[in-house]
């Protein structure tokens, strides 16, 4: 029994130090700058295939598909690369439609919004095998991401708590944390408590902005990350440009952490902001930009824990409230502008999208800075205190330039638009997958080196990569490392290789 509570104990400090690091106990020898597409399925006429997630016990795959009805399509890929399309998880009579699916011990748990958008939504929990119902959870409004812990304990949801059409309904944003040992009892974390902070956040670049709209409400949480030893959660707060660190253990969140803004003026982040200058041309400009990430990824590197997110950029736009505006149609302060005419050209920065809601100082319709949407890149942060430790720059877009993938019409809306992101180990070594919504490909990078990822490939996709999901070699059907891109624009699903 001693030597059985020590190893327990062993194990256990492994899990809490990060030493285990998610890679497979026996990694196969693998290139990751060598990933080929391998197989594809095609989910239909009219489809949307947008999140994924893979149950490694009954080698099946969860794809969300919305375009037609609220459905989860399940692939068999028992017999892998040949795979088979089973009946669909038809959830349309439990509420309005599927947002995000995540397996964990033989459960699929499947996040759905409400038929009114403002609603909560809740969480349905199935057998993976067998498809029975196991529960369904009430949770917050717009349940956008569902994950489960890495020891399956928890499942956790960011809910997003969208407005309506015309801003008139505005539910709060929240955090649900379901506790599986404790009958899937439910805690849904809202962020009043932080109101008083804003002034202090805002300084660092957190937003807050929508029409008469409380902090809370505000808040629109977007992607969770969870940590190895499956005790704190890290959710991005995508239109707000910050991150939430979330004690799971205690239902509690922790800190808001606002995540600056990434000056095109410094030579190393030049950007292309027109898509009428008939050329692709990275230049520098008298501008800043919003991170505001998507997805975000947990991962750590000799026992340090890091997160990584995609800085895809995303703008409020309902029909009563629209923050975007054209350079172009700004009144620019001459004094911070003295070339104000000129960069309004629309070769210039004339066409680039920016946000009305930051950087008139006197509120008198003239602005003193411009702020556009998106890091057009990735970051990486220590999670212990959520410095950043990297930032990609401008090298993504030079390496999609250099593929000739890169797409000059998005030029003035966010570039790339990285969206996905997400970390596998392969030869003991962790490696990045960025996916890019605008360009249909992902960025395949070396983490080794938090602070200087290695590029190693561009996998071209299918039309606008929305999930990406990483199977290591020892959970994957043939016991090679598998790559899946769900693609939203095409409806496809999408298999790769070393």
């Amino acid at each position: 029994m001693q030597k059985k509570s020590l190893l327990a104990l062993l194990l256990a400090a492994a899990l809490m130090n990060g030493c285990t690091d998610h890679a497979p106990q026996n990694p196969v020898q693998e290139d990751p700058s060598a990933f080929k597409e391998v197989a594809g399925v095609d989910l239909g006429n009219v489809a949307a295939a947008e999140i994924s997630a893979y149950d490694p016990i009954s080698k099946r795959l969860f794809t969300v598909n919305n375009e037609k009805a609220a459905i989860v399509d399940v692939l068999d890929l028992s017999a892998f690369p040949a795979i088979t399309k089973l009946q669909a998880i038809d959830v349309s009579a439990l509420g309005g439609v599927a947002n995000s699916v995540a397996v964990s011990n033989g459960k699929l748990a499947i996040a759905l919004e409400a038929a009114n958008k403002q609603a909560n939504g809740s969480v349905i929990v199935l057998d993976a095998a067998t498809l029975q119902q196991i529960k369904q959870i009430t949770v917050g409004a717009l349940p956008d991401m569902v994950t489960f812990s890495p020891d399956g304990r928890f499942i956790v949801t960011a809910n997003e708590g969208e407005p309506n059409a015309d801003y008139s309904v505005d539910p709060e944003g929240s955090v649900s944390i379901i506790d599986i040992s404790n009958g899937y009892a439910v805690k849904t974390l809202t962020f009043e408590g932080f109101e008083n902070s804003y002034n202090a956040l805002a300084a660092k670049g957190f937003r807050k902005f929508g029409p008469k709209a409380t902090f809370a409400q505000d808040i629109e949480p977007e992607y969770v990350a969870i940590s190895d030893n499956s005790q704190k959660a890290f959710v991005t707060l995508q239109e707000n440009n910050g991150v939430a660190e979330i004690d799971l253990i205690n239902g509690k969140i922790l800190n808001l952490h606002a995540l600056g803004t990434k000056d095109i003026s410094y030579i190393l982040n030049s950007i292309d902001p027109s898509d009428d200058d008939k050329k692709v041309e990275l230049r520098n400009w008298p501008i800043k930009s919003f991170y505001l990430p998507d997805a975000i990824s947990y991962f750590t590197v000799n026992g340090t824990p890091y997160v990584i997110t995609a800085d895809e950029g995303d703008a409020r736009e309902y029909s009563t409230f629209d923050e975007q505006k054209r350079v172009s149609s700004l009144k620019l302060n001459p004094v911070y502008f003295p070339n104000a005419d000129e960069l309004k050209k629309t070769a210039n920065l004339g066409r680039l999208r920016v946000t009305s809601t930051r950087g008139d100082f006197e509120n008198d319709g003239t602005y003193e800075e411009l702020y556009s949407f998106g890091g057009r890149g990735f970051s990486i942060f220590h999670a212990g205190d959520m410095k950043r430790v990297y930032e990609s720059g401008n090298s993504l877009e030079q390496e999609v330039i250099k593929a000739g993938l890169y797409d000059d019409s998005r030029s003035d809306d966010k570039g790339v638009e990285p969206e996905g992101v997400t970390v596998g180990w392969m030869n003991g070594k962790p490696v990045a997958f960025v996916a890019m919504e605008r360009v249909d490909a992902v960025g395949v990078y070396d983490l080794s080196n938090p602070g200087a990822p290695q590029f190693l490939q561009i996998i071209k996709t299918g039309d606008a990569p929305e999930g990406v999901l990483f199977i290591p070699s020892d959970k994957s059907p043939n016991g090679k490392s598998l790559l899946i891109t769900s693609n939203e624009e095409d409806g496809t699903v999408k298999f790769y290789q070393p």
